[in-house]
């Protein structure tokens, strides 16, 4: 599908290449090295390789060669840049401990390093690093990116990524990157609609001094392209909302069962708070409520797996799902994919593992990887901007996982369409989320 490309494991890689000519790959695999060496660093003249005894390490020392014909010097100190074909994709722990030393040498080098496949000591099929690995300026990844290329920590090693064409097909893969074609998926307002079959979003939150989070989330629904949203909030709270969201229609929260037998989706725990009452209150729309839902935020505090009447899409980011799973931050940060990947299979839902690379899991399928914003998201309210598109392509009728790949897709494109991207808030993101669904548009 021309909206999620192909993120390859090392196993997967090895399939695309079996029954092909190793000896040409390799020197098309090297001739592209070299060839963006060159173009990346046009006034390097010392060449440092360090290359393994595998099939990374020769495809190192063919560019090396054509670097060589080229006029360029291999040095072993003081170079311009250094290419790393030590491990390749087959590394599964931590490098040996010589191996280890030689990666800190070249971090500590204070050169430029391009990377050949995959960084050494980064997990090719996981983007987890076990110990020493090389921190590159480039990779030059063959025939296509590698999952650890695109998965944190993985994608913090890589730096910019470029694609060595070896001549082979794609191949279908277990896991798959998002880009910007999804949104062409998102389906519009057409003639024949109104404002309810155009989708309506019901928002449950906004508890005292956190009104913010369901007025957020409200917003980019609308600014999702849905025809009408409810919030749903403590009677207390609703003169504010009042004035946040003029075009939401308002409900007290005990009024909350009856707004749900309109709406088309849910968008549960932004500003929700969590005492007994919220968490009582959870529990029963989750389980009662026969409405797609997104859980976010408070929502997610304790919550307990079950049987879900209809799908539901949890969005933690690493400290929420860190106690979903009952393990600590660092570990989840450590083992993303294996971590949202056991939380799908264990509340039986979509989850997006929310990052600079968002993770849409969902039970016994592939991971979608999103990786298209900027680093300026991390900021206080974008997760309820991402709740609030993720329910309205829900009430659309998309397909849950695909509705929170598409969602992750226009809230990180929406950064990069927004008027400003440094002090970025996420009510600029808000505002520039028409722009960002219009790109699905063609």
């Amino acid at each position: 599908m021309a909206e999620r490309e192909p993120l390859y494991t090392a196993e997967e890689m090895r399939a695309a290449e079996a029954g092909h000519d190793v000896d040409r790959m390799m020197q098309r695999a090297g001739a592209a090295v070299a060839e963006e060496l060159m173009r990346r660093f046009p006034d390097a003249r010392r060449i440092a390789l360090h290359a393994g005894g595998g099939a990374n390490g020769g495809d190192g020392r063919i560019a090396a060669e054509i670097l060589q014909a080229q006029g360029r010097e291999l040095v072993r100190e003081r170079p311009d840049v250094v290419i790393d074909a030590l491990l390749g994709t087959g590394l599964k722990g931590p490098p040996r401990d010589e191996t280890a030393q030689l990666i800190e040498q070249i971090n500590a080098g204070g050169v430029p390093v391009l990377a050949v496949d995959i960084p050494s000591g980064v997990n090719a099929s996981t983007g987890e690093v076990a110990g020493a690995a090389v921190r590159a300026d480039v990779t030059v990844t063959i025939h296509g990116p590698k999952v650890g290329l695109a998965i944190a920590p993985g994608r913090f090693h890589a730096g910019d990524v470029a694609v060595a064409d070896i001549g082979l097909e794609l191949a279908q893969t277990e896991h798959r990157l998002v880009t910007a074609e999804i949104l062409a998926e998102v389906p519009r307002r057409s003639p024949r609609d109104n404002k309810y079959t155009a989708g309506h979003v019901l928002v449950v939150g906004g508890s005292r001094g956190m009104t913010g989070a369901p007025a957020l989330a409200a917003r980019a629904a609308l600014r999702a392209d849905v025809g009408y949203v409810t919030i749903a909030a403590p009677a207390a709270s609703l003169p504010v909302l009042e004035t946040l969201v003029l075009e939401a229609v308002k409900r007290p929260l005990e009024d909350v069962f009856e707004a749900a037998k309109k709406a088309k989706a849910l968008a549960v725990g932004p500003g929700l708070g969590r005492g007994p009452e919220a968490k009582a209150l959870v529990r029963r729309l989750l389980a009662e409520v026969e409405l797609p839902a997104v859980v976010d935020a408070d929502a997610l505090f304790e919550l307990e797996a079950g049987e879900w009447p209809a799908p539901r899409v949890l969005t933690p980011h690493e400290g929420e799902l860190a106690r979903l799973l009952g393990r600590e931050s660092k570990e989840i940060a450590a083992h993303r994919l294996a971590a949202v990947q056991e939380a799908a299979q264990r509340f039986d839902s979509v989850v997006v593992l929310k990052g600079e690379d968002s993770l849409v899991a969902a039970p016994d399928r592939g991971v979608i990887v999103c990786a298209l914003g900027l680093s300026s998201l991390s900021t206080a309210g974008t997760g309820d901007v991402l709740t609030g598109v993720t329910a309205a392509f829900l009430a659309k009728g998309m397909e849950p996982q695909r509705a929170a790949a598409a969602a992750c897709a226009a809230q990180q494109l929406a950064s990069r369409e927004a008027s400003q991207r440094y002090g970025l808030v996420a009510s600029d993101v808000v505002e520039a989320l028409p722009r960002a669904l219009a790109l699905g548009l063609g």
